[in-house]
């Protein structure tokens, strides 16, 4: 049996969902076993609000986090334990040199926290990396004043050549002479922040009409 397995195993044993207790208090654990990104949320949530929890694993982390940003109408709350750089990458700023794509998409729709680390030797056995757990919280007002489709393209697009200037990096979208003579254009990515990003989206779409 594999670690997922075991650990399947392991909740419905310690968990039972007709466990006297939890019928007691009127509550119950549904254990189901499913590819997170090919689960469909919607389908076992419906319009139900619902919070994200869990120790991800780092090859998917990052994808966990886009499906998560696809949920966000239902998903007011989102924590958990990353490799220590994606966690970072999430929370950090701008002009912090892991700032990039996930840090602007993150934080246009959600209040981002670093918790704290976790450090190898607290596993058995140890992994090669440090772990860091981190907290999100879904804004009060995370419907942008945007284009939200085009904001994550523009963004996607600009960190695709972080070195270059918006200028050179979003040419793909077929900008105006007049527009790219805006200052907001000789500023590389990481320079801009989630307000910053906004306004560069309005100025591409305003300029497309």
């Amino acid at each position: 049996m594999d670690m997922e397995g075991e650990s399947i195993q392991y909740l419905h044993e310690q968990f039972p969902t007709e466990h006297p207790t939890a019928i007691a208090k009127g509550k119950s654990l549904k254990i189901v076993e499913a590819d997170f990104l090919k689960y469909d949320l919607q389908n076992h949530y419906g319009s139900q609000q619902f919070a994200i929890t869990g120790n991800f694993p780092y090859n998917i982390s990052s994808q966990i986090v886009f499906k998560m940003l696809d949920n966000r109408e239902f998903v007011p709350e989102f924590s958990g334990m990353f490799q220590k750089e994606v966690a970072q990458r999430i929370c950090a700023g701008k002009g912090n040199k892991t700032y990039g794509i996930l840090s602007v998409l993150v934080q246009a729709f959600y209040h981002s926290e670093y918790l704290f680390t976790v450090h190898p030797q607290v596993f058995d056995p140890p992994p090669k990396v440090q772990s860091g757990v981190l907290r999100l919280s879904r804004k009060a007002t995370y419907k942008l004043d945007c284009d939200e489709t085009l904001l994550f393209k523009v963004v996607k697009t600009a960190f695709g050549q972080r070195r270059k200037t918006l200028r050179n990096s979003l040419k793909t979208f077929n900008l105006s002479n007049s527009l790219k003579e805006d200052t907001i254009f000789g500023q590389r990515p990481e320079q801009l922040d989630v307000e910053e990003f906004i306004a560069l989206t309005k100025k591409i779409a305003n300029a497309s009409v």
